[in-house]
Parts: C-alpha cells; structure tokens; sequence
C-alpha cells in the first residue's frame, strides 16, 4: 500500500514513527500522525489545516493531545461514558500519577527500562492509513496524500478526530476547504 503513498504522506508516516519513539511508545498511535501532520508545511493537509485556523492553534492541538495520553488515550466521550458508570478518570489519573509520576498512565514514565526497538503500527494507526486509502479511492485519486490521512483521522472515532473538531476541523469542514479552497476564506 506504501507504494501508493506520495512524498507528503510518507514524510507523515515517518514523522509518526519519530514522535512514537520521541514517547519511546512501543506503537505508533492515530495521536502520532496527527502529531506529524501538524509538524508538516507544504502539503494539502497543511494548507487545509491553516485554511481551518489551526495554524495559529497548534500547541492547543498538541496539549489536548497529551492530556489524553494521561488519561491512558481516553476520549473525553469515554471518560464520560465511565463517568456515568461512577469511575472518575480524571481521579483514577491522580492517584496512578501521585504514585507512580506524571504520565504512569500514558507509558511515558521515563524511568522504565529503554526500548530500543522501531515502534510498530497499532491497530488504530493501522485503521487510518487502511481509512485513508479508502478515502482516496472514493475521492478517485491514484495516490494517497497527506490531506487523505487527515481525512481519515476526522473519520475514525477517537482521541485525534475528538482533538480535530474542539479545534474546528471535521470531515465536512475538510472536504469543503480541499474542494474549494476559496470557500475557506468566506
């Protein structure tokens, strides 16, 4: 499928790869594309994401993005859903991270023993490249883009589609600005 990849999407495939070892995550997560798509200029995706507003929101983006690493990758949306089953995750947090450091959760306690290993893709990761490649199809374009990957982010329930649209990026307002990037700037 990699072949199918132009220069944009595998620099963003491989920025992912660094930001997962950047963690010494032992997967590459959807969070870590997102990550290297916002690290990106020049492409469709970034064009699409400054067109959008989230240029000037960037750190936002990657804040919201480690505050659900804390909360082991929970969606806000599944944070409520165990809320209402009286689990505060938000409480569950503290306490892991009042005894065993900030980020226990999130496997980024830096004293663990090193990995030195490349990161493998995980299954969510996986479900967007497999998603973008879908996208692209339907689009009827031969190769898959950066901006086919931020699409199939917006697509896939989750921390980074959450992260997306609180910052005014969904699949609709995505397929409007790659369509017609004028209508952005209405």
């Amino acid at each position: 499928m990699f072949e199918r990849f132009t220069k944009d999407a595998r620099a963003v495939v491989k920025g992912a790869v660094e930001h997962a070892q950047g963690t010494q995550a032992r997967t590459v997560g959807a969070e870590h594309l997102l990550l290297a798509l916002l690290d990106r200029e020049g492409g469709r995706a970034s064009f699409a994401l400054a067109a959008l507003g989230v240029d000037e929101r960037k750190e936002s983006v990657r804040r919201a993005l480690e505050e659900a690493r804390r909360r082991a990758g929970l969606s806000r949306a599944e944070a409520d859903a165990l809320a209402e089953l009286g689990i505060d995750v938000r409480e569950i947090v503290a306490r892991v991270e009042e005894t065993h450091g900030v980020g226990a959760m999130s496997g980024d306690r830096k004293d663990r023993d090193r990995w030195s290993g490349c990161p493998g893709f995980g299954k969510d990761a996986k479900e967007v490249l497999e998603k973008a490649l879908r996208v692209a199809l339907a689009r009827r374009e031969r190769h898959i883009g950066d901006e086919h990957i931020l699409l199939a982010l917006t697509l896939r329930p989750g921390v980074p589609a959450e992260v997306l649209a609180d910052h005014g990026v969904t699949h609709e307002s995505l397929t409007r600005v790659l369509a017609d990037p004028g209508e952005a700037c209405a």
